[in-house]
């Protein structure tokens, strides 16, 4: 098994790409901590490892995030729990994958044709962006009175010192001119 990896705008964040799909089209799942990793066995494996701080799946990747520590060290432990998980055919999941928690949007239902636009546009535009760089974003809210999008950021997006640009300069301007009913765009 040949597994690649790509640096990301996150430098405390690598993508590892093991050739074969991880969560399949669309899907993801983040572990943010190592408590959250207790319904994955390649999540839990790869906390086991000193320095690692999130980890995230996306549809043929795994993002890897570092609270320290040097890549150089870091990769051959990373590669070797993905490579053990993935040869010895474990599931990717203890349980369903479903199981993962979905926070709640908030809008009006006066707002559901804005709300799907703004969904439209991030489920085409935004998402394969973002996914390339191994992150996802997630719609969150709308608040109509404002004008205001909430998105919530994963994987290598979260926390990454490029993150707040990306939303203020690509994605609220992206919005704003193709949604009038948008002002901004912010951070959940």
């Amino acid at each position: 098994m040949f597994i690649q990896t790509e640096s990301t705008p996150n430098p405390a964040t690598m993508k590892f790409l093991p050739g074969r799909e991880v969560m399949g089209k669309g899907a993801v799942a983040d572990f943010p901590d190592r408590d959250s990793a207790h319904r994955s066995p390649l999540a839990a494996a790869l906390f086991e490892i000193d320095e690692i701080s999130r980890v995230f799946f996306g549809s043929d990747f795994i993002s890897v995030s570092k609270s320290g520590g040097d890549w150089r060290h870091l990769k051959p432990s990373i590669l070797g729990a993905i490579m053990e998980h993935f040869t010895r055919e474990l599931p990717l999941f203890e349980g369903s994958a479903e199981d993962e928690p979905v926070a709640e949007e908030t809008y009006s239902e006066e707002d559901a044709e804005v709300v799907e636009q703004i969904k439209e546009l991030l489920d085409t535009r935004v998402r394969p962006a973002v996914a390339a760089d191994g992150g996802d974003i997630v719609f969150r809210g709308y608040d109509s009175k404002t004008g205001i999008v909430s998105l919530y950021m994963r994987g290598s997006c979260a926390g990454c010192p490029s993150s707040v640009l990306t939303l203020k300069n690509g994605i609220e301007n992206m919005l704003r001119h193709y949604i009038p009913e948008v002002s901004a765009v912010e951070a959940a």
